[in-house]
């Protein structure tokens, strides 16, 4: 079972991510989000495409950022897990879900893209031992250990669903509670 990080192993902008993981067994979290995440999104594609305001993503792009920042978390775990003493990069959010273009795919396409991506986070996760985990690196300016991003990558995505709940699915809840 993969533990909660302690607060010195990842910079204090993530604390509210790694806060909001819940107690227990890591890959089960991660797995059972996901199958959570993909309920959520059973949506047409026109309301996938929703913005709550000017500006804002689409719940696609929302997915599309979810899957990237998986991935890119994923190179990060991977790189200290094994030893990485290089600085890794950071990267713009905003950038990368302007260039993926993300509203030219279906949501199911994308919800796949992101199925895989999770799969392989599972895996990678549960071939490494506790000394991997506990492995100190620096990303984007600030160190972390390979256990803190797992923790990271799940508090990213329960943090975009209660987005998605409360920002653009809030009338379509309210309106399936009331009939």
């Amino acid at each position: 079972m993969i533990s909660k990080p302690e607060t010195n192993e990842y910079p204090p902008y993530y604390k509210g991510y790694v806060n909001n993981v819940p107690d227990g067994d890591l890959l089960q979290i991660l797995d059972k989000q996901h199958k959570e995440t993909k309920k959520l999104l059973d949506l047409s594609e026109e309301k996938a495409e929703y913005q709550y305001a000017t500006g804002k993503w689409t719940i696609k792009e929302v997915i599309g950022h979810i899957t990237d920042t998986e991935r890119i978390m994923c190179y990060r775990l991977l790189s200290i897990a094994r030893g990485e003493k290089g600085m890794l990069p950071g990267y713009n959010d905003d950038d990368y879900v302007k260039r993926g273009q993300f509203n030219r795919f279906s949501l199911s396409d994308l919800l796949h893209h992101q199925a895989l991506v999770r799969q392989h986070t599972i895996l990678l996760l549960s071939s490494m031992d506790e000394e991997a985990l506990r492995q100190r690196g620096n990303a984007n300016g600030s160190e972390v250990t390979a256990r803190a991003i797992a923790y990271i990558i799940a508090g990213h995505e329960n943090h975009h669903r209660r987005l998605i709940k409360e920002r653009y699915l809030s009338d379509t809840l309210t309106n399936n509670n009331s009939q």
